[in-house]
């Protein structure tokens, strides 16, 4: 490589105190996903097409375009670490059974209390709690194993081109795959507004350049937090001009929410904005960076019982019983978050437990010469970053 890494790319000495702000970010990252789900999944975002928005529509489409950047985000911090990170097979088979633990173990528990999707009890649900991957049980884990199945050649890659290379080869990535489908006042069909891996690979590239060269542009935290806020107002704006047009014209309905999909510039830029306002925080070692780091391991299990098939409709319905519906758009916000903090601690609680688990069955199956010896092949199956 013969460009050197900037100051705002890859730390010179990455102390623990830096690690814990981006693990902040991640614990931070995954409430804001809960948001979105308690919003678009709890009929708190009315339809832009209707002609009568409420009060709490304008509130909770705020919300949204403030969280939406969120699961860009959750990769944004996978592709930072990867980047430097040794390919494993070994932990990509734990990623994997920590998946089917939740699909099959929620699913069987949901089932046993009549809480079921829509269709019913079908084969075509059984194979999604035992094949989650393959059915796009949780579409974002599909799309994160694809990508890291590619990581290898993704790190090795950008890491022998230089850095004017690299800035060509991202350009055009996402060009093709962000910046068009952001500009063009159509439905384009190739475009899957950010659910797949291919737009995780392209931000997964956009975090591997980031923790090479780093991003002039976000040089302290007071310019990313107005980048952040600016492309939330950008976000909701150009999703209420497109709804004014479209109320006036009947024209561009299919467009009016595009600049809340995962692909599109301004998420894309509400992401990294929010990466780096963490990034330039400093949080001193003590009891409040030692908590941060021991719970933000677990903050996955939080998306993978939340956002299970059986229940990802009905847990909303659930929290309605502790706190009664806000009546008006000021509440609503308090009321958000409270839920996703519920959520979010349900969610950690679980994974620890799952995690003692896997670590009780790890000491019982250590004694066995098959699992032994499996588990010594495993960890041969390593390639170097």
């Amino acid at each position: 490589m013969s460009e050197n890494p900037t100051a705002l790319g890859k730390p010179h000495n990455p102390a623990k105190e830096r690690m814990a702000n981006l693990e902040l970010l991640r614990i931070v990252a995954m409430l804001l996903i809960v948001v979105l789900h308690f919003l678009g999944k709890g009929g708190w975002l009315t339809p832009l097409p209707e002609a009568s928005m409420p009060h709490m529509g304008y509130v909770a489409w705020g919300l949204e375009a403030l969280a939406i950047g969120s699961l860009n985000v959750y990769m944004l911090l996978s592709g930072y670490f990867l980047i430097e990170s040794s390919f494993k097979v070994k932990r990509l088979l734990q990623l994997l059974l920590q998946v089917l633990f939740y699909s099959i173990g929620t699913g069987l528990l949901a089932a046993a209390f009549g809480c079921l999707p829509e269709e019913g009890f079908s084969i075509y649900y059984l194979a999604s709690l035992f094949l989650p991957l393959s059915t796009e049980h949780y579409w974002f884990m599909t799309a994160y194993f694809m990508m890291y199945l590619f990581v290898p050649f993704l790190s090795q890659g950008v890491k022998r081109l230089t850095k004017k290379q690299f800035q060509t080869v991202l350009v055009l990535l996402l060009t093709l795959v962000c910046i068009i489908k952001s500009v063009v006042p159509v439905k384009l069909p190739t475009d899957r507004q950010g659910y797949d891996c291919i737009w995780y690979m392209c931000v997964f590239l956009v975090a591997a350049y980031i923790r090479l060269y780093g991003i002039p542009f976000f040089k302290n935290i007071w310019r990313s937090l107005l980048a952040y806020f600016g492309a939330g107002a950008g976000i909701f704006a150009l999703a209420f001009v497109l709804r004014f047009l479209y109320l006036r014209t009947g024209r561009l309905r299919d467009m009016l929410s595009v600049s809340y999909n995962y692909n599109h510039i301004l998420t894309l830029l509400a992401a990294v904005a929010l990466f780096y306002v963490f990034y330039h925080m400093r949080i001193k070692q003590g009891v409040f960076s030692r908590f941060v780091c021991r719970i933000a391991p677990y903050t996955l299990g939080v998306y993978l019982w939340h956002e299970h098939e059986a229940i990802r409709y009905e847990w909303q319905n659930w929290f309605y019983f502790v706190a009664a519906k806000p009546d008006n758009g000021v509440m609503l916000v308090p009321y958000t978050l409270l839920a996703a903090l519920l959520v979010f601690a349900v969610g950690i609680v679980l994974d620890v437990l799952r995690s003692l688990l896997f670590r009780v069955l790890h000491l019982l199956f250590s004694h066995v010469g098959v699992y032994r010896r499996l588990c010594q092949w495993l960890d041969t199956l390593v390639i170097k970053a």
